[in-house]
């Protein structure tokens, strides 16, 4: 299966993954199970070395122009997170009402996380830092290596990333595609998705039409800006957003994601920089699943979604799920406050969201990694100047 390329085996991977999950005893779903456990488990202690081993020596490479190429990667990502969050609320606004029926929503659902079956045994693996703490310890030690006189901590950093990048290619890409193979036939034994889509179809057909949408609105500006074939670009990310769908994790997708943007001949230096970083600050995907999602909620329940209740949520949502990435789901879970204290939700509507979120999780994810590799090429064009 690897001379098949990474594309063909994670779409196999979710294949096998329903199938196994539609006619597997539960001892079989068990096993799989334990296995994703404690894939994920060492994905969860990875990701802040990831973080680290790439942007760290990325800014230190950059030398005096990484200040810089912080801010402008930094505005761009918010200012795409905050387009889609009211590109989905003008969809949302126009269409819903149409299609949902107001004070028609169900109150029974429960936690869908329930559905999934437990692993026969858990291995703990804490991760040595939190998500958030391996990225300002990353911007400190690579903005300070720009700046100090010497290399000896450069070096020490660029081994790092020599070190990761050895974990990524010989452990973490070869094994991934098994454990979206897991966490599909858990999903599907469980009936999490089926029962919830069944229910909010329409509401998850918009939304994904949405995804999609915006991510050929984000490759067509990348193009132009790029001088390169948007659909190209578009085409080489696959691999990414097949592999988000089953990881549910815009951290855990970053080695596949890199790779694909270096395909689009994004500079190295550029993309082992801006991807981790995107991985973290740029949610387009999840701001427009919220946004709709909240919408749709708001609108069973008959509350209010003008554009003045709604707006300043979308603006604080792509700062509250910055420390989100990391856990497949963390985006609804870090935007449970500004629902509650924003849009006055109660823990019935909360529960609702929860539940609305996690069975479309991976599809969210899968926009945001995708995106991160069309903020990668307009970074790349917009800061030749100050890294030629």
């Amino acid at each position: 299966m690897k001379k098949w390329g990474l594309l063909p085996r994670v779409i196999i991977a979710i294949i096998f993954g329903i199938f196994i999950g539609s006619i597997s005893p539960q001892v079989v779903i068990q096993v799989l199970a334990t296995y994703s456990s404690l894939f994920g488990n060492f994905l969860g202690f990875a990701i802040p070395l990831i973080i680290i081993g790439f942007i760290a020596p990325g800014i230190g490479e950059l030398g005096k122009g990484a200040g810089k190429l912080l801010g402008l990667t930094t505005a761009v990502a918010y200012g795409s997170t905050i387009v889609a969050g009211t590109l989905a609320y003008l969809v949302s606004a126009g269409l819903f009402p149409k299609l949902l029926v107001v004070g028609a929503m169900n109150n029974s659902f429960a936690n869908p996380e329930e559905a999934l079956v437990a692993p026969l045994f858990s291995v703990d693996m804490p991760p040595i830092m939190g998500v958030m703490t391996a990225l300002l310890l990353a911007f400190t030690l690579g903005l300070g290596a720009s700046v100090v006189k010497g290399d000896s901590l450069q070096r020490v950093m660029v081994d790092l990333r020599s070190i990761v990048e050895k974990l990524i290619s010989a452990v973490i890409i070869p094994l991934l595609p098994y454990h979206i193979l897991s966490v599909f036939a858990n999903l599907t034994y469980g009936g999490q998705v089926k029962m919830i889509l069944s229910v909010f179809a329409k509401v998850f057909v918009i939304i994904i039409a949405m995804h999609l949408a915006y991510l050929v609105i984000q490759y067509v500006i990348a193009g132009q800006l790029g001088r390169k074939n948007p659909f190209v670009l578009l085409k080489n990310m696959m691999p990414a957003y097949f592999t988000a769908i089953g990881t549910q994790s815009s951290a855990a997708t970053i080695p596949v994601t890199l790779k694909q943007t270096k395909e689009n001949k994004v500079t190295d230096k550029i993309a082992d920089f801006v991807i981790p970083l995107c991985a973290t600050i740029h949610l387009s995907g999840s701001t427009i699943t919220l946004v709709a999602c909240s919408m749709a909620v708001m609108m069973l329940n008959g509350m209010s979604t003008s554009f003045i209740t709604m707006f300043p949520f979308i603006l604080m949502l792509g700062i509250t799920m910055v420390a989100a990435p990391g856990v497949p789901g963390g985006a609804v879970m870090a935007a449970l406050g500004l629902l509650e204290s924003m849009l006055g939700f109660s823990t019935t509507l909360t529960s609702l969201m929860i539940a609305l979120y996690i069975a479309q999780d991976s599809f969210g994810t899968a926009c945001n990694v995708t995106g991160d590799g069309a903020i990668a090429v307009i970074t790349d064009r917009l800061s030749k100047p100050e890294t030629a």
